[in-house]
């Protein structure tokens, strides 16, 4: 059968395998099995063909750094640094208005950095700083916003999963890609921080001047706990950013780091091994997906339909600003229906090449790929996060809708550094130059003057 048709009816079937429920790495292992398998005539060659893939894909090295940072993040989780990074945030923040929910962004802002990916941020703030703020007076659709809202920073803060795995299926460098991040993820908190502060300001009843108790001393261990989080954070991404180390090496320091504090926070042997079996869950499934997208990559080259999209659109004539908004709108509609990573897995390896057709950065591109799908997380009616922080406070009245209009300002702010990003790649490219430096300013992009 011809290439062609057959990755078309493949992308169909996956399609339909995802929308009734089938587990996406699943769904992209067998089509790619079946439809290597209609391309080459015999199972045998399509078997071999998916075996070297995926053996070949696992010994990467590259693959080290998902196991290392979650490993690096269950540690600092289990050791209840999250709590400690928390009020030391507070209690720098006791004159700012507002001060509990700018806490709130500046300490998921930093434990995102630890944990790599928002569900662990907003578990992990839902239970810690909501219940401190409705103590405080605050409206509740405010605290659960915040909570929320700044949790999506987990997404694009490094190290997160989410850049790791983009750099994994597009092949760019990972180190990079963290230092892409760094400078949108500081505008976005760095907005977040201002709307809440703001709003409390011009709307004192939302957060009343008077806060919950604990703000007004720390303990020595909190001082040594939280300031640890915050060393460890510039440890692991000082290093890369200064060429000392790569994102795998800076990866095993960060959990090596991670575990001595949590031995220094009283974590035992028990705990450890806890936290190295939690672990495991979590990466079994990301490791699973990245080598199933893996066969999908390689059907989708073999039977030459990425290379067919590509020149048909830019052979159209097609305007490259446009190209760019439905894939925005795409993973917008995405987030509503699928997890972060099984997006990026099923729409990266079509969409990477049609922008680098059209001469776009590929970091900058990255990271407006990695805010769109994150605002999905936020977008009625299935937002990812919103289901995660519902299922962790521990109000069981709240509802979902409270949940969902308390954070869509800070839906509205993420898609404003995308378009920040999107206008102005140099956001994302700027902090590579400063390391390395490398001028991308021959590919910043499309012309805007035109």
């Amino acid at each position: 059968m011809d290439p062609t048709t057959v990755v078309i009816l493949m992308l169909i079937a996956l399609i339909v395998m995802v929308v009734i429920g089938i587990h996406i790495g699943i769904s992209l292992g067998i089509t790619a099995l079946v439809g290597t398998w209609m391309m080459f005539g015999t199972y045998e060659l399509a078997a071999g063909q998916v075996g070297s893939t995926s053996f070949f894909a696992l010994r990467n090295f590259v693959f080290a750094v998902i196991p290392l940072f979650v490993l690096m993040g269950e540690f600092v989780s289990r050791s209840g640094s999250a709590g400690d990074l928390y009020r030391v945030m507070n209690f720098a923040m006791k004159r700012v208005p507002g001060r509990l929910a700018v806490a709130t962004v500046a300490g998921n802002a930093i434990f995102a950095a630890v944990t790599g990916t928002s569900l662990a941020s907003a578990a992990a703030f839902s239970r810690l700083a909501y219940p401190e703020m409705i103590n405080a007076g605050y409206s509740r659709k405010f605290a659960l916003g915040s909570v929320a809202g700044s949790a999506c920073l987990g997404m694009l803060i490094p190290p997160s999963v989410l850049l790791i795995i983009w750099g994994i299926v597009t092949e760019i460098s990972i180190g990079f890609l963290f230092l892409a991040g760094i400078l949108p993820g500081i505008i976005l908190a760095s907005l977040m921080a201002v709307y809440s502060s703001g709003t409390a300001m011009i709307w004192p009843e939302v957060a009343p001047s008077t806060e919950a108790s604990g703000a007004d001393k720390l303990s020595l261990q909190e001082i040594i706990s939280g300031g640890g989080v915050i060393a460890l954070i510039f440890v692991v991404l000082g290093t890369i950013w200064g060429g000392l180390t790569t994102p795998s090496e800076a990866a095993a320091i960060g959990a090596l780091g991670g575990l001595i504090l949590a031995l220094i926070k009283g974590v035992r042997w028990d705990g450890i091994r806890e936290a190295i079996i939690d672990s495991g869950k979590v990466i079994a499934p990301i490791l699973f997906l990245l080598l199933t997208a893996q066969m999908y990559a390689r059907l989708l080259t073999t039977g030459g339909i990425v290379g067919l999209i590509t020149d048909t659109i830019t052979g159209s004539g097609f305007d490259p600003n446009v190209a760019i908004l439905v894939m925005i709108i795409i993973w917008l509609i995405l987030g509503m229906l699928l997890d972060s990573g099984s997006i990026i897995l099923l729409t990266v390896p079509i969409f990477w090449p049609i922008a680098q057709s059209f001469g776009y950065n590929e970091y900058s591109f990255a990271i407006i790929g990695i805010l769109a799908i994150e605002a999905g997380l936020l977008t009625p009616p299935v937002g990812l996060l919103v289901y995660a922080v519902k299922g962790s406070v521990p109000d069981k009245s709240v509802q979902l809708s409270e949940i969902f209009a308390g954070s869509i300002p800070y839906w509205i702010l993420m898609l404003i550094v995308l378009g920040l990003v999107w206008i102005l790649p140099g956001l994302a490219t700027e902090p590579i130059t400063w390391s390395t430096g490398i001028n991308f300013n021959h590919q910043i992009g499309f012309d805007w003057r035109n």
